[in-house]
């Protein structure tokens, strides 16, 4: 019979002993039983250091002047931020390359009749907005775009995806010879000018139309946080589901005196010219569009018929380019491993923007140098990370991710040797936090956002995004069930992650909140300060940008100083699964059975593995000490788990490309396509192609499960 304990002793027990006594300390992945409390309290001391005064502080020195890539004022956003590293104690330098970034000296857009129009393609300052008519402002353009000089009848094919020409088609409207005009949304700009560029159009302009990102949406800027009607949103059309970075030297570094490709062997350049509209610029266009009226779901939100054209209307479009390589500023700053300094655990932000650009990238650039400072104080106070912990500012990012991707082909060799993981983020905004990446890191990812406290509430990260309050026109959370498991997304592109999962086979993850903030200032002049600290989180405090700060912190202090490297099987395995059942499901919808017998028979034996590897891990953290030799061994298997789902061949028709479960679509851009071999080649009724794709992505998986004996294996001798 267990005792009786009286209340009253029960509150002098309370008086006399700390509430953390009574408290259980949480498991986290990867640590020994005996280093919880000490990591636990690690992980309160980082946490505590993020301040948003200091976010708003970097973000008033970064986004004052327009600083794209290329530029004098890029050089001095990366000294500055090499400056605070240095400041803080940190070992940092400026690793510099140098990349193919032509700016524009010619943009013309003029409708030619019946109703004769001049395109203005600039932005207004505003009044109230301090730096939105600054000089050195780059002008809109899309970058990698073609020079030329055409004239020609237009053609509206909505998105601009392959879909949309399909519909022309059965119109008969041809777009060769002619000049497209489609809106951004639904596929990366890219995308849109390679498909028109493949059906023979002489051109393509993409234009912002208030459906997406306008007027439809809230109230435009400066009283709302929407795309005014002579907003424009730049960007490159680099082709870069072909490769990232440097279009002249993929798969090498680009540093001066390197070996480059000529400007016509380049196939990521687009070969027809490309400019983005403001709506207030598309609208004197579309307006005077004939030819048979286009479906509802094609229909934008101006004040006009939506017709397909071509009709009377003619466009003269002019552009030209500099074409000249400019250098590239890489800060990168280094935190040795005490006991396993060839284990790399790495973070990034880029820090260029296509102008002030304060919301994409200062305000994630400024979060991860909060990062930095919180872990330059702790290793001020005696704290080394068993690996050495790695923390990049990007340049060149807006172009094409060059500076991530020149760096990452630089030191590939070593990153396939000592790489642990890949942590990025991009802009962040006001409300919950969202990630996406390798499966292996799903686990993980749950655990540090349940470590992490949700700013204004009494919940934590994790949580929090499965029961957030409604946002704006929602009737219900997005994620209301509360029996949903926190859950991360898969990984096309769109940031400096690319080059680390597709190219190197390195686990990678991307973090970033998001979901109450509006936004329709991307790439624009207004993507400001202004605009950050009165439509976003600045506007709150930069309370979500010291979340942002906190959560990469204790990630990577995790990662830098777990015993075992924190990678989980299991929900890869179901995750694939899942991917298999989609493919399977659209082969059927062609009237094609195709056989995935092996290949889950992979993915069962990779659960069963797995669950293995999990009892045994267990086992292991609860013993006092492991024998340093045997960890080194069985972190190296670990390490290897992303390594051999890359295939040195890559993808069919882009051998960039590696991984063979995670790449963005080759018509998708930034969207993501999982399992892309054998998804792509269904998308094309390639059924061979399909067969001969499952058998990779089965010897891929055959090589994971070898991967996660071994580990058990090395468990189980410990």
């Amino acid at each position: 019979m267990k005792p009786v304990v009286t209340s009253a002793l029960c509150f002098a027990l309370c008086v006399a002993l700390p509430f953390s006594t009574f408290a259980q300390t949480p498991s986290i992945r990867g640590f020994l039983a005996k280093d919880l409390a000490d990591q636990q309290k690690l992980e309160q001391q980082v946490q505590a250091i993020p301040d948003p005064a200091r976010l708003r502080r970097y973000m008033e020195f970064q986004a004052a002047e327009p600083h794209n890539a290329g530029s004098p004022r890029s050089k001095a956003v990366a000294e500055y931020i090499l400056g605070n590293l240095k400041e803080w104690g940190l070992d940092a330098r400026i690793e510099e390359f140098e990349a193919l970034m032509p700016y524009p000296t010619a943009r013309q857009v003029e409708v030619l009749g019946p109703k004769r129009y001049v395109a203005k393609l600039k932005e207004p300052a505003v009044s109230v907005d301090p730096t939105s008519g600054q000089a050195n402002q780059l002008p809109t353009y899309n970058a990698y775009a073609a020079s030329g000089d055409v004239t020609g009848q237009v053609v509206y094919a909505n998105f601009g995806i392959p879909e949309d020409y399909e519909w022309l088609n059965k119109q008969g409207i041809s777009v060769k010879g002619k000049i497209v005009i489609t809106r951004y949304g639904k596929s990366w700009r890219g995308i849109k000018a390679k498909v028109a560029q493949e059906h023979g159009a002489l051109a393509c302009l993409i234009y912002s139309d208030p459906h997406e990102d306008g007027y439809f949406v809230d109230d435009v800027y400066t009283k709302g946080p929407m795309r005014p009607p002579d907003g424009v949103q730049r960007g490159s059309v680099l082709d870069m589901p072909l490769y990232s970075g440097d279009p002249l030297s993929p798969g090498w570094a680009s540093e001066k005196g390197s070996k480059r490709l000529a400007i016509s062997e380049a196939k990521s350049i687009m070969k027809i010219p490309v400019l983005p509209l403001s709506y207030a610029d598309a609208q004197p266009i579309l307006e005077q569009l004939t030819g048979p009226i286009v479906p509802r779901d094609w229909r934008g939100s101006l004040p006009i018929t939506y017709h397909a054209g071509p009709g009377a209307a003619r466009v003269h479009m002019k552009t030209d380019y500099d074409w000249t390589s400019k250098p590239l500023y890489d800060v990168i700053a280094t935190i040795p491993g005490a006991e396993s300094p060839d284990e790399w655990v790495i973070a990034g932000n880029h820090h260029d923007a296509w102008v002030n650009g304060a919301d994409d990238p200062t305000s994630g650039a400024v979060a991860l140098l909060e990062t930095a400072r919180a872990l330059a104080t702790l290793e001020k106070q005696g704290w080394k990370p068993k690996r050495t912990i790695k923390i990049a500012w990007w340049d060149g990012e807006e172009f094409g991710l060059l500076g991530s991707t020149e760096w990452a082909e630089k030191h590939q060799d070593e990153l396939k040797e000592k790489a642990v993981a890949y942590l990025n983020s991009d802009n962040t905004a006001h409300g919950w936090i969202h990630i996406a990446g390798s499966h292996t890191l799903e686990e993980f990812a749950d655990e540090v956002a349940t470590a992490v406290p949700q700013p204004g509430a009494s919940s934590n990260l994790a949580d929090y995004s499965l029961h957030h309050p409604p946002a704006d026109n929602q009737e219900e959370p997005e994620n209301a069930n509360k029996d949903k498991s926190f859950t991360i997304g898969a990984l096309g592109a769109g940031s400096d992650y690319v080059a680390f999962i597709d190219y190197l086979g390195v686990a990678s993850m991307n973090e970033g909140f998001g979901g109450q903030t509006k936004s329709g200032i991307y790439h624009s002049v207004y993507d400001d300060i202004y605009w950050y600290t009165h439509f976003s989180d600045g506007a709150f405090g930069f309370v979500d940008g010291k979340a942002l700060s906190q959560y990469t912190a204790t990630a990577l202090l995790r990662l830098g100083d777990a015993s075992i490297l924190p990678f989980e099987f299991g929900h890869f395995a179901n995750t694939v699964n899942g991917y298999v059942d989609e493919i399977e499901k659209e082969a059927k919808k062609s009237g094609q059975e195709i056989d995935f017998s092996g290949l889950r028979k992979q993915l069962e034996e990779l659960k069963t593995n797995g669950q293995k590897y999990e009892g045994l891990l267990q086992l292991a953290a609860a013993k006092s000490s492991l024998d340093p030799a045997q960890l080194a061994t069985l972190n190296k298997a670990l390490m290897r788990a992303e390594r051999v789902l890359t295939r040195p061949e890559g993808l069919p028709n882009r051998p960039w490309f590696k991984n063979q479960i995670y790449a963005p679509g080759f018509y998708t851009g930034y969207g993501v396509k999982t399992l892309p071999g054998i998804r792509e080649a269904v998308d094309a009724k390639n059924w061979a192609l399909a067969q001969q794709e499952k058998q990779v992505v089965e010897q891929c998986l055959e090589q994971m499960n070898q991967v996660v004996k071994q580990a058990s294996g090395d468990l189980a001798g410990m």
